[in-house]
């Protein structure tokens, strides 16, 4: 049986083609981006849901007054399966971010280019190659007259580029009752070119805005002033000792250590001959699990202090988003054997679990008990002008999933 629904999904290709086509076509950019939400891009997948008979499609609208409609739509598409004891999830997001400077791109960013086997526009790898892939393991189930052993579930959910507040976070919040304690995620989030990446543990992230508050003057009379560059820049310095203050390390991620990177600079004065009173810089840290946030921020304010007692200025911190590690799926767990499984019978590619720095909406899942796989073959380039989708990742991807999916057995394994 698994062998029928793939060759299925192989046939499929110029199928994902135009579903790719009529998804980059609807920006769902958040408002925070500047964009819509949603809901227009959630419709027309709703329409494509309705044409392959599902056993059930539910829409659960997280309110959201500065989206058009007032919602920031999740939808749910499932199967049923020989049991429904358990479920595997596939999880994908609708939303995208904005194209960024247009003249980057070779064309429109919402108007698919096909180039060969490539396929080129906003949001195609970032996360349509994922929904597409599901959609693909879906549609062959269903036009075989195929039962899974156990339900297979799709969520599509919005607001994964800001935060997931009015998607996973919401659904984990709002709607629990939708996910039994037997449950596991596939989530093809983030991935490498190879497919041997199975992410099963993320570091905590904190994103830290550091502004300092000197007093500005003329550049030619420093004496009259404090200059808050100046002291943001000695900051920014000693910030660097903060890898060797959190040396530990763990070889299950990759990168091993815990980062700490200055990234972002707001402007401050516009003219070149004015001394800044005020200066703002960000702080991106990636944290192992098991380093506490509380231990860091103790000895970013101890070099803060210091930095306010060398240049008579004032630092404030202020969290723009701070989240602990989520607890692991552990290496030795049912989704993860299945992923491997899978990659090595359908791909023949050697993968195996391991941590990374960045964040996914994995942690979500993760948090309230469930185990969570991330993974995807893609060439990561998420956010980038021109950013594209390799046809055939989409294709493995999608024949992994259906492999888990129909390797699963009703009654949970360790």
């Amino acid at each position: 049986m698994r062998d029928e629904v793939l060759k299925r999904i192989e046939g499929y290709r110029a199928w994902a083609v135009e579903l790719q086509r009529g998804l980059t076509a609807i920006p769902a950019v958040s408002p925070a981006s500047g964009g819509e939400g949603e809901l227009d891009k959630a419709l027309w997948l709703q329409g494509e849901l309705a044409k392959l008979g599902f056993d059930e499609v539910t829409r659960l609208d997280a309110p959201d007054p500065a989206a058009k409609g007032g919602v920031r739509p999740n939808l749910v598409a499932r199967i049923r399966g020989e049991s429904s004891a358990r479920t595997v999830w596939i999880m994908s997001h609708l939303d995208v971010v904005p194209p960024g400077e247009a003249g980057l791109w070779t064309g429109d960013p919402f108007v698919l280019r096909v180039e060969g086997g490539r396929l080129v526009g906003r949001g195609v790898e970032d996360n349509q190659q994922a929904v597409v892939a599901s959609l693909l393991v879906a549609r062959a189930l269903l036009e075989g007259g195929l039962r899974p052993p156990v339900d297979l579930a799709l969520l599509f959910c919005a607001d994964e580029e800001n935060g997931s507040e009015y998607g996973a976070e919401y659904l984990a919040a709002h709607h629990r009752e939708l996910f039994g304690p037997h449950d596991m995620f596939l989530v093809p989030d983030a991935g490498n070119a190879e497919g041997s990446l199975v992410e099963v543990a993320e570091k905590s992230i904190w994103w830290l805005k550091v502004r300092t508050l000197g007093r500005q003057c003329h550049a030619s009379t420093p004496e009259q002033g404090v200059n808050a560059f100046r002291a943001a820049s000695d900051l920014v310095t000693r910030l660097g000792s903060l890898a060797q203050t959190f040396p530990q390390a763990d070889p299950l991620f990759d990168p091993p250590v815990s980062t700490f990177e200055p990234t972002k600079k707001e402007p401050n004065v516009a003219n070149i001959n004015t001394i800044p009173g005020e200066d703002v810089f960000y702080l991106d840290s990636r944290v192992l699990p098991g380093v506490p946030l509380a231990d860091v921020e103790a000895e970013i304010r101890r070099l803060a202090s210091a930095v306010e007692a060398a240049h008579g200025v004032k630092v404030a911190l202020e969290d723009v988003q701070r989240a602990d590690a989520a607890p692991a799926t552990s290496p030795d767990s049912e989704v993860v054997r299945l992923v491997v499984q899978a990659a090595r019978e359908v791909l023949g590619i050697t993968a195996r679990p391991q941590g990374i720095g960045g964040g996914t909406v994995a942690a979500i899942f993760r948090r309230i008990g469930l185990p969570a796989v991330v993974y995807s073959k893609m060439d990561e380039c998420a956010h980038q002008p021109d950013e594209y989708c390799l046809l055939d990742n989409l294709i493995a991807d999608a024949k992994v999933f259906a492999a888990v999916v129909m390797a699963c057995s009703a009654t949970p394994g360790p």
